[in-house]
């Protein structure tokens, strides 16, 4: 991977890539630490050192947006409305046939559904930004903060709109920079700043531990979570690279004088399929009835439950729901995402077909079954990594969204090998040597 970076450097056009790359990198971070209009500044300082600041509800998102969510800066909504954004036109793809339609046209339909995703994304902006706003106005941003009801000194309503469409106009500030990367630098954007967005924690995590720990001033806890976080990136690089290789035959056609097909190739099915979704939906799932709880006046029965049983990420009941919502939905997002009868389709469109199983439905039948049968230790591979690594660093002082836990792992070694081998294909295009050397 460095040899790769090294001979990247050493390309002008791609040092120009990477070199904007990192300039729109500084311009995100340092956005992340401008407040926005209306904020005292001190007071939120003051309730992000108490120690039950970066436990509450909002640790998930706010780990999203780089540290930016709990600041209350321009950046504080981070890419969360965008990600948002594009799941919910993915699953709408499959139940809207305007948008399925659109999705079949190509290029242009893909341009088109992306449009919507910008507009989406800057509704959920406003809506968002909204509930910050009411959220740090009451206090509820910071529970067990004295002071965190003065975050918002002036209310009214001139200072609440202008608080709503600054994080906006940084959401969509946010979103503009993701597209210039994708265009004019290295990678998905989008990717790439949500990558930034977690590494950016990793070093104020890692020091917290250090100093929480007690065994030789908290430098053997130290490398305990260094060793257990690199042998845990080690066992994430196998399995996501790990995939069940479908051989497809296609036979040859005569067009005139000439012969076309006869060639052999494979239909690649990853053990992970879904990816990260599915452990992004069931967290979004399981926050919604601690919001509620939250939100809710007095000590009623069901608010305390949710408390106890929901509310806190090593909760049995919270752990064992966690789980079986991964697994949900991996099925669940494979099967909207992964259509066997199209593939089928295709396939025998252009003559096509997989050794031993007929053309159409039966080969449809066949790569259905494969699917399941691949998305079964997967899905338990997505719900172990997003629990184990967060037991075993709790002992160590490590809240639920430290860079080694699950969420968080799984998008830095996802995003980091696609990085690396768009990088490798480009050093690939530049340095072909031919036949003759």
């Amino acid at each position: 991977m460095l040899t790769a970076f090294a001979r990247a450097f050493k390309t002008p056009d791609l040092r120009k890539k990477l070199l904007f790359t990192l300039g729109i990198i500084v311009i995100y971070r340092v956005g992340t630490h401008v407040p926005i209009p209306g904020v005292d500044y001190r007071n939120v300082q003051t309730c992000i050192d108490n120690a039950e600041a970066n436990q509450g509800l909002f640790g998930l998102v706010n780990m999203f947006s780089g540290g930016a969510l709990l600041q209350i800066t321009i950046f504080a909504l981070g890419i969360m409305p965008y990600i948002t954004a594009s799941i919910i036109l993915q699953l709408l793809t499959v139940v809207i046939p305007r948008l399925e339609a659109l999705k079949k046209e190509g290029q242009a339909g893909t341009a088109k559904i992306t449009q919507y995703t910008r507009y989406l994304t800057i509704a959920l902006a406003v809506l968002q930004g909204t509930g910050l706003v009411a959220t740090a106005r009451s206090g509820a941003l910071f529970s067990g903060c004295p002071v965190a009801s003065q975050i918002v000194p002036d209310q009214s309503i001139f200072v609440t709109i202008t608080m709503v469409i600054t994080m906006t106009a940084g959401t969509a500030t946010v979103m503009w920079l993701g597209e210039l990367i994708t265009d004019r630098g290295i990678g998905n954007g989008m990717s790439i700043l949500m990558f930034i967005s977690i590494a950016a924690t990793f070093p104020s995590a890692l020091w917290a531990i250090k100093e929480q720990g007690s065994l030789a001033d908290g430098w053997i806890e130290f490398g305990t979570v260094i060793a257990v976080g690199l042998v845990v990136i080690g066992l994430v690089v196998f399995v996501e690279q790990a995939q069940r290789r479908i051989p497809v035959q296609y036979a040859k056609r005569m067009i005139g004088r000439r012969s076309y097909g006869g060639t052999s190739t494979y239909i690649p099915l990853k053990v992970n399929q879904a990816g990260i979704i599915p452990v992004i939906f069931a967290s979004s799932l399981l926050y919604i009835p601690a919001l509620v709880a939250q939100f809710a006046g007095g000590n009623s029965g069901w608010k305390i439950w949710i408390e106890k049983n929901l509310a806190l990420p090593d909760a049995p009941m919270h752990m064992v729901l966690y789980f079986l919502l991964i697994i949900f939905f991996a099925f669940f997002y494979v099967a909207i995402s992964f259509n066997p009868e199209e593939v089928a389709d295709n396939m025998k469109k252009y003559g096509g077909f997989i050794p031993g199983i007929r053309a159409g439905r039966p080969t449809a039948e066949y790569l259905s079954y494969v699917l399941n049968r691949i998305t079964w230790p997967g899905s338990l591979y997505l719900g172990l990594i997003a629990l184990v690594p967060t037991m075993a660093l709790a002992g160590f002082g490590a809240n639920q969204n430290f860079p080694f836990g699950g969420t968080s792992i799984l998008i830095i070694v996802g995003v980091g090998l696609e990085t690396v081998k768009q990088i490798e294909s480009q050093l690939q295009q530049r340095n072909y040597e031919g036949f003759l050397r």
